[in-house]
């Protein structure tokens, strides 16, 4: 491993963080999160797991700032135009082609949020609510006949959509060979149509809610 050089400067310190959060991605590619260790990403980026810490303190910790970071690029792609179904089938399509942020999401309460800090846990809550703003306005911004609290509303439920159902369309290889049973056909989850038609249907459920409420 080579000798170990503190980063001095401001840009040392964020390319080291960039780097350390590039192997973490990276490691998502060959195990679950849950399985890797901060040994395994310190040898990763060439480092010790004692100085690994001096920017991330746990594992969790690590993975947090890359959910962060995939949903800041998600949202950065992401452009919404057209009506209702449209919208939905190009939400739906572009967290499907995110694995990363997709898995990062369905283990933040199980796994991420378990093993670090109150300051760091309210740091990343503050960024993710952000995050959920920044998509409210998206949706509002395509769906004006949606009010803001409403976009706010499914801007949350995407979220939690997109946390519960990312592991059932994805299970390990001893379940997706037990489904290929006919008689499991409806335990068959396509995540990106299945994501698509329920932002139809909690959009048109919620409009439905406003009218009849009055507001």
């Amino acid at each position: 491993m080579p000798e170990f050089q503190r980063a001095r400067s401001p840009e040392q310190v964020e390319a080291r963080r960039e780097a350390i959060l590039d192997a973490a991605e990276e490691l998502m590619t060959e195990s679950s999160v849950g399985e890797v260790s901060m040994r395994e990403l310190a040898r990763r980026v060439g480092l010790s797991a004692s100085n690994v810490a001096r920017y991330f303190p746990t594992r969790e910790a690590v993975y947090l700032e890359v959910l962060d970071r995939a949903r800041g690029a998600w949202l950065d792609s992401l452009t919404l135009d057209g009506d209702l179904s449209e919208v939905a089938a190009t939400l739906a399509r572009s967290l499907a082609t995110r694995p990363v942020l997709c898995e990062l999401i369905s283990v933040l309460a199980n796994v991420l949020e378990r093993n670090v800090s109150t300051e760091i846990a309210r740091d990343y809550k503050l960024r993710s609510a952000k995050h959920n703003a920044r998509t409210a306005d998206l949706l509002h911004a395509a769906l004006p006949a949606l009010s803001a609290e409403t976009a706010q509303e499914l801007s949350s439920a995407i979220f939690m959509l997109t946390a519960g159902m990312w592991p059932l369309a994805h299970p390990n290889e001893a379940v997706q060979e037990a489904v290929k049973d006919p008689r499991l056909a409806g335990s068959r989850l396509d995540f990106e149509d299945r994501l698509r038609r329920l932002i139809v249907v909690l959009t048109l459920g919620y409009q439905d809610v406003r009218r009849r409420i009055g507001q």
